[in-house]
């Protein structure tokens, strides 16, 4: 693929994934005037809550249930319910959580979501053409309008487990992550779910093109960890990865292909990880509280063996740490919960969901970290990593997960807290404000938001609600009266 067509290929890529707008540089600069919640999660201070006034429940128009709660002049569809036949002849799957929007053909959006189930449940679809017939995550595709109406659904990836995040390849393609390390070498997880009856290992990088499926090969140079986000920088040419390890700490890597993605259009295995340390700080614990607008020169250390072999009898606990581990022997930094990333103009924006101090009368949430969320900054031609926002408390931001930005460079934050969960924005001058709440879905108090991204001409906002059953949700309305 010669320049000139990576370059028209990557105008498909959805506004929730490329570059819009100017570079987010304000938000680090006034995160520290942020001041404390007034109750809503919104920072009243000059007068403009830089929201869209009051949420009130609306109807689904798709069968008038309540399932979102959104400002005066904002409507939504949901489509494709977990379990729903796609026009493919396969039942959707469920947990519904990362996603990307490609322009499609005559004003249509190609969606490329993830499903992150987890154990040996079986493949959705043809299992004959499953990585692992044994496992229920992957991917599936569907073509939608503006308005959430599917014209067509599929599988485009079968076999995979806990596909949590990935992100949009500029050359028409999601990279789908694996937020796992089971596999029939390595002991059982959390759920206890039985390993010995996976047929492969997990814990990878897969490739989905937005206008296909995928070969369902793994890219094992990418690493074997709790995968969360990926994104790519045509300027340094590295995928940039961030890892969600619950109970330990996580670590913020880059992979660097053998072959640019610009010949031929796809990521090649067989390169070389890294992970980022800061520079004569090694060791530096980054998921703790953090000064206002605290900044770092960064530096890289090589992982020496991305994908391991483990001994027998090695227990869950251990894998998951087994990459993350070589890295931090050699100086690489601590972070809590990496999840959500996305690119802007030479800047990798990723959230640490648990990152921070536990603010007064709260109690640390459960896993590594004791914080409510940050959101970091790295400049990859600067080599520098700023603190772009720490929240001060769960009612001001509680647990951030995917995000996104809109076309007027607010970041959207899907949260994944205690208590209800928000689809909040953060401005460029740092104030927080709500768009959405999710209702609480009956039977799964874990429900989230998760995949946010704005379709190609950015009148709509899609948006995942991750549960049990699960589903997607077409989000329109006056987005011109507030910050998106």
């Amino acid at each position: 693929m010669d320049r000139r067509r990576f370059l028209s290929r990557s105008a498909t890529v959805a506004v929730g994934a490329a570059v819009v707008g100017g570079p987010f540089q304000g938000l680090a600069a006034h995160a520290a005037d942020a001041v404390a919640a007034d109750g809503t999660g919104a920072d009243t201070r000059h007068g403009r809550p830089g929201g869209y006034g009051p949420l009130k429940p609306v109807a689904d128009e798709r069968d008038g249930a309540v399932r979102l709660h959104l400002p005066d002049g904002f409507r939504y569809r949901s489509f494709t319910p977990a379990g729903s036949p796609m026009t493919d002849g396969a039942p959707t799957p469920g947990k519904h959580d990362g996603m990307a929007a490609f322009r499609g053909r005559r004003g249509t959006t190609v969606l490329v979501r993830n499903h992150e189930v987890n154990g040996p449940v079986g493949a959705f679809g043809d299992a004959a053409r499953a990585y692992d017939p044994a496992t229920g995550g992957g991917t599936t595709t569907v073509v939608v309008d503006r308005y959430g109406n599917v014209e067509s659904s599929r599988v485009s990836l079968n076999g995979t487990q806990m596909n949590c995040s990935g992100g949009p390849m500029p050359w028409g393609s999601w990279i789908t992550c694996e937020e796992t390390v089971n596999g029939p070498d390595v002991g059982n997880d959390f759920t206890g779910a039985d390993n010995g009856k996976l047929k492969q290992k997990h814990g990878y990088l897969f490739e989905v093109p937005a206008d296909g499926t995928s070969s369902r090969v793994p890219i094992r140079s990418a690493g074997r960890f709790a995968h969360e986000a990926a994104v790519y920088d045509p300027v340094t040419g590295a995928v940039y990865l961030t890892e969600d390890n619950f109970g330990f700490a996580s670590g913020f890597y880059r992979y660097l292909p053998p072959i640019s993605p610009w010949v031929g259009g796809r990521l090649r295995d067989g390169g070389r990880l890294q992970m980022l340390a800061v520079k004569g700080r090694p060791g530096t614990d980054l998921s703790a509280a953090q000064r206002p607008g605290a900044a770092y020169d960064i530096t890289w250390v090589d992982i020496d063996d991305p994908d391991p072999v483990f001994a027998p009898g090695t227990t869950n606990d251990q894998a998951i740490q087994a990459v993350g581990n070589q890295g931090r022997a050699k100086g690489a930094a601590l972070f809590s919960r990496l999840e959500g990333a996305y690119y802007q103009r030479g800047v990798v924006y990723f959230v640490s969901t648990q990152g921070g101090a536990t603010a007064p009368g709260e109690t640390a949430p459960d896993g590594f970290g004791d914080g409510r969320g940050q959101v970091w900054a790295y400049n990859t031609v600067t080599r520098r990593l700023r603190l772009v926002y720490e929240s001060p408390g769960s009612a001001r931001l509680d647990l951030p997960d995917n995000v996104t930005v809109s076309p007027r460079g607010t970041l959207v934050l899907c949260e994944d807290g205690d208590a209800d969960n928000f689809l909040r924005g953060l401005t460029v001058d740092g104030r927080i404000f709500d768009l959405a709440r999710l209702e609480p879905v009956v039977g799964d108090a874990g429900a989230e938001f998760a995949g946010a991204t704005f379709g190609p001409d950015a009148h709509t906002l899609y948006v995942n609600v991750q549960s049990r059953l699960g589903m997607t949700f077409a989000v329109w309305g006056p987005w011109h009266r507030g910050g998106f």
